[in-house]
């Protein structure tokens, strides 16, 4: 059995940079906030003071003993910023993420065997930003997939050695629904990301041809998509049709995210769809105007698969709690709120959310046929 750690977006950057030991440069483009250090005071204001600077396990918090504790064997998150210090704000984009990369302690605490970077943050400092992000990376020993140099870099998948002779396939790319500018896709001679135009039956071959030239037998293959929209449980048909087709290529986990909060699971053929993991780590403490949501609860994704088939055995979820830009565990009645708002919208896919005794939850499929 191979478990692996699933994380959704994390967000190193801005007001979390500043109250690490190396912030960077605080200034911001946006239209209302010029300086990322008013995120930590809006955080501030909403949950109580902010030591600064803080350790680089901070943000964590609570999640790491978690990780210890369970010690999967692969870890995956979306890292939503550049890592820089260097590069020009992209022009056309209302909200820039970068961090410094004296700051990649933090990232490192966590242990992440892989970091997803097709979003739509990786490139707010351009070119060179980009390239920064991918030697600062690079030479922390973390593994990286869908960004590069160029689309053969773009498209390489990261691969993570488990047990005596196995593979796990991580290959990262995103869609324009999540806000990804088309020109940031990497081609022969322009470094970027690896975009999927859309949701398609042509695409899910294209990615199927891929997945064909390098995986073999025995290798578990993940596929992390960065699409759709940052809010609502909805999820579009050609979404639920595209990641179906992905898994009867032979993709073992799809690992959806963007959404800032979680969205609807399903099983698909005995193998797992994270249609939107949510937010892991951010500043978004304090802002108003999605309060419905509960962005900010988050959660760790614990999920085990046969090592020789890629069948799920099981997928247990650890709700937590952002407060003072740190997880937490998520109280009791938070956990239940979040249970009962994934058991429903999880319904239409056949799946539903248990709570257990020890705060966690977990997946139970009423079926595993073919949801259209």
């Amino acid at each position: 059995m191979v478990t692996l750690f699933l994380g959704g977006d994390v967000m190193l950057g801005r007001g979390v940079d500043q109250i690490l030991p190396f912030p960077g440069d605080p200034a911001l483009r946006e239209e209302y906030i010029r300086d990322a250090r008013a995120y930590v005071d809006l955080a501030e204001a909403a949950n109580g003071p902010i030591p600064r600077p803080v350790g680089f396990r901070w943000p964590w918090g609570e999640a790491l003993p978690v990780l210890d504790e369970t010690a999967p064997d692969v870890r995956v998150v979306n890292l939503e910023t550049a890592v820089t210090g260097d590069g020009d704000f992209t022009p056309g984009k209302d909200v820039h993420y970068r961090m410094s990369p004296a700051n990649l302690p933090c990232l490192a605490a966590a242990r992440p065997d892989v970091c997803a970077l097709a979003n739509n943050h990786v490139l707010d400092f351009g070119p060179r930003g980009l390239h920064e992000t991918l030697d600062a990376l690079a030479e922390s020993g973390l593994r990286t997939a869908g960004a590069g140099p160029d689309e053969v870099g773009a498209k390489q998948p990261a691969i993570v050695p488990v047990g005596a002779d196995g593979r796990v396939l991580v290959f990262s790319f995103g869609m324009p629904s999540s806000g990804i500018p088309k020109h940031w896709a990497a081609t022969g001679q322009r470094p970027g990301v690896d975009v999927i135009a859309e949701p398609s039956h042509a695409a899910a071959s294209v990615f199927a041809d891929r997945l064909r030239q390098v995986r073999r037998p025995g290798d578990i293959a993940v596929a992390s998509i960065h699409w759709g929209s940052n809010w609502g449980f909805d999820v579009t048909r050609p979404q639920v049709r595209f990641a179906h087709a992905l898994l009867d290529a032979g993709v073992d986990i799809v690992h959806g995210h963007s959404s800032h909060h979680p969205r609807p699971l399903e099983v698909y053929r005995d193998r797992l769809i994270l249609y939107g993991c949510g937010d892991l780590i951010d500043d978004y403490e304090g802002i108003g105007g999605y309060e419905s949501y509960r962005d900010d609860l988050r959660v760790l994704y614990l999920v085990s698969v046969e090592a020789d088939t890629g069948r799920l055995v099981n997928a247990r979820m650890v709700p937590l709690r952002a407060r003072r830009m740190r997880l937490e565990h998520a109280p009791s009645q938070d956990t239940e709120w979040l249970r009962a708002v994934l058991d429903r919208h999880s319904r239409a896919f056949g799946t539903r959310v248990d709570g257990g005794p020890d705060g966690t939850l977990t997946l139970r499929p009423l079926h595993t046929g073919q949801h259209t």
